[in-house]
């Protein structure tokens, strides 16, 4: 059964529906926190139970990676941005890795003629894991190697269409299929010590049952350079979602909540992106069909706990090096050798 043919199984069954809201969704259903939805468990709790059981897991995830990288020219001429190191791995790593211990089993990777380093390093490298198995000392790093491949089912796609960020996610519509999945840029890293962000959005999606986006809170001053987010708390750190604001400033920002990177989509996403003009730049923006499906289901923010650091700017890049660094018990020794 699939998630749409659910919905309609949910709206067209037995009189338990007599409780289900006017515009009630799957969601409304399996949720069971509002009075509606604990009546309906309360009427027919097999039906709720069999809902439940049905809901599709957060599996799969999008990574769009076919960017230019022009914010670290001319470093990424031609190395991808995502392979830039933070310490000893690549940026690209530690997104996946965040991903693999959310819960995502499935990897799918958009890419362009220029990312083939980002491919060859999800593949295995028999030569040189051959190289580093012979040597006693180099253990640790051939079993790191080894690893790599395995942390998930990689699927590559090549980018198709026009310019902006809702056409890789497009693209990768025929492999989501009928699923509510992922969408995690390459090039932004959340350090969360007690739950990794993606882990974050999955959980505030398997409660209410709808599209999920990242809040960051940020300073006053910095809402000229984020999209800030209009929103009512629903409840502590969650927020439904009215509008965005792009880069409003300390005056016109409705909030201090920044709109990041990395959300929990449904598949009713694709049709929206199908209908979406192109906007600024003449690109084709992931956020307008989100905002489109706004109009039809509820769109939750979960403010993250953790902290963010934009891999794609050299700052955001040398930050995220240091902090990394002094938690590395050898090199936070050496390195605060430098600075004092």
């Amino acid at each position: 059964m699939t998630y749409h043919s659910l919905h309609s199984a949910a709206v067209n069954a037995d009189e338990s529906v007599a409780y289900y809201p006017k515009k009630g969704r799957l969601s409304s259903a399996i949720a069971c926190k509002t009075p509606t939805e604990r009546k309906i468990y309360k009427h027919n709790s097999s039906w709720y139970n069999c809902i439940r059981s049905l809901m599709k897991k957060i599996t799969k995830a999008v990574i769009p990676v076919a960017g230019l990288g022009t914010r670290f020219l001319p470093a990424t001429k031609a190395m991808p941005k995502e392979m830039l190191p933070l310490i000893d791995k690549p940026i690209l790593q530690y997104v996946v890795e965040e991903a693999v211990q959310s819960g995502i089993t499935d990897i799918v990777f958009v890419t362009s003629y220029l990312k083939r380093a980002c491919e060859d390093h999800f593949d295995a490298s028999p030569e040189l894991e051959k190289i580093l198995k012979q040597d006693k000392k180099k253990q640790h790093l051939y079993e790191q190697i080894r690893a790599i491949p395995k942390l998930a089912n990689f699927i590559y796609l090549r980018q198709k269409g026009p310019y902006g960020n809702g056409t890789p996610v497009l693209n990768a519509e025929h492999v989501i299929g009928d699923e509510p999945f992922a969408v995690l840029w390459g090039d932004e890293i959340f350090d969360c010590e007690r739950k990794p962000r993606l882990r974050q959005l999955i959980d505030v999606y398997e409660k209410y049952g709808d599209p999920v986006l990242t809040g960051y809170q940020i300073s006053r001053a910095e809402t000229s350079k984020y999209g800030v987010i209009d929103g009512t708390e629903v409840e502590r750190g969650i927020y439904q979602v009215k509008k965005i604001v792009e880069k409003p400033g300390p005056r016109r920002a409705p909030s201090t909540i920044a709109s990041l990177g990395a959300y929990i989509l449904t598949p009713d996403i694709f049709t929206e992106l199908k209908k979406t003009k192109r906007g600024k730049n003449d690109e084709l923006w992931l956020v307008d069909a989100i905002f489109k499906l706004r109009r039809k289901r509820p769109i939750y923010a979960k403010i993250i706990e953790g902290t963010f650091y934009d891999m794609g700017s050299r700052i955001g890049w040398l930050k995220a090096n240091v902090t990394f660094a002094l938690k590395d018990p050898e090199l936070r020794k050496e390195l605060q050798s430098v600075f004092i």
